[in-house]
């Protein structure tokens, strides 16, 4: 596809791909047929992360034969996220669907995004209202890692993980992605001011009935909470949460100290026989805090180094609202000044 045809490009879906050689020709024919009725420019943009199956045999051959595919190799499997970012940056279009290959997701619920972001929202979610994967490996770590990202990031949907979403380009694109954080889009978009929504879309089970993820990634999504939280709340000012501590530390470690000293005042007794431990919490509990508020400090100036080495903003902009200026014609006069009292 030439850079010229690209230029005009509305859609992109982008869909990454790990081992998937059993339902990519199926895939390819529904995204065309849906892609021919919508009847707009579009592309679709496979990523194969390393696939070991005959995934990229497959992608070759459906790339020759399609002017509108595009195929992204990775030289090793990098992961989900990573193939989604690749997918993200090589995108033209103007919105960009993301979904995966294993037919979990209906090509034919693309143009049901669509229609939601049009409404004027940056991001629409798919919303797995019914889910037919396994209650206690699936469902239920699911529901419960939902819930707390909403609680924590103040972003109401019902369901993070899915990969099935349609972004507008310039909502996803400056999100850079990396480890696992390609189920807490929505959460990092909220940070930049994103529109966002949800619509409830099918849960089919995968036509080979096993996914490439189980209970073990749990905690891999626990850890990733606690990433976005920081990320959410503290990343330009990560001060403001190791100094309460620390200094809560520091507090908590001399007013120890101080009643030890006080009680070896008032009663003569020995410390160290009568009081040792608690004089050594106190010395640990000192320590402790001048470690966190110097923590806190060294995370203040790599922030400041980074925001100021990539020139980065800690706003977004919506919107400027333009207007057409009179022509140049030198200053204006300064209209004279209004006195009070009679006019003569």
């Amino acid at each position: 596809m030439s850079r010229n045809t690209r230029n005009g490009m509305q859609l992109s879906i982008v869909v990454p791909l790990f081992n998937e050689v059993s339902t990519i020709d199926e895939l390819q024919r529904r995204l065309t047929s849906v892609l021919f009725l919508i009847g707009i420019r579009s592309e679709i943009i496979y990523v194969d992360d390393g696939s070991s199956d005959g995934t990229a045999e497959a992608l070759q051959v459906i790339e020759g034969r399609y002017e509108h595919v595009r195929v992204i190799r990775l030289a090793r499997n990098y992961g989900q996220t990573a193939a989604l970012a690749a997918g993200f940056d090589a995108a033209a279009g103007e919105v960009i669907v993301a979904m995966d290959g294993d037919l979990q997701h209906a090509p034919e619920e693309i143009p049901k995004l669509l229609a939601k972001l049009a409404e004027g929202y940056d991001i629409v979610s798919g919303w797995r209202a019914e889910r037919v994967d396994n209650l206690w490996t699936r469902r239920l770590p699911s529901k419960i890692a939902n819930w707390l990202m909403a609680k924590l990031s103040g972003v109401s949907l019902h369901d993070f993980g899915t990969t099935f979403k349609a972004y507008r380009a310039p909502a996803i694109k400056r999100i850079r992605l990396y480890g696992d954080l390609h189920r807490f889009i929505p959460a990092l978009a909220s940070w930049g001011g994103a529109r966002i929504a949800e619509v409830p879309i099918a849960n089919i089970a995968r036509p080979q009935n096993q996914s490439h993820y189980g209970l073990s990634r749990t905690w891999r999504v626990a850890a990733d909470l606690m990433t976005v939280r920081f990320l959410l709340r503290y990343v330009t000012r990560p001060l403001h949460l190791f100094g309460p501590i620390g200094f809560a530390s520091v507090a908590a470690g001399i007013a120890g100290g101080s009643w030890v000293l006080a009680t070896k005042v008032v009663t003569g007794a020995p410390v160290f026989l009568a009081h040792g431990p608690l004089l050594l919490l106190s010395a640990v509990l000192v320590q402790t805090g001048v470690v966190l508020i110097g923590l806190g400090l060294l995370a203040e100036l790599l922030t400041r180094i980074y925001m100021d080495g990539r020139q980065r903003r800690i706003y977004t902009i919506a919107q400027v609202e333009r207007r057409e200026l009179e022509p140049w014609g030198g200053p204006r006069p300064v209209p004279a000044p209004v006195r009070s009292g009679v006019v003569q």
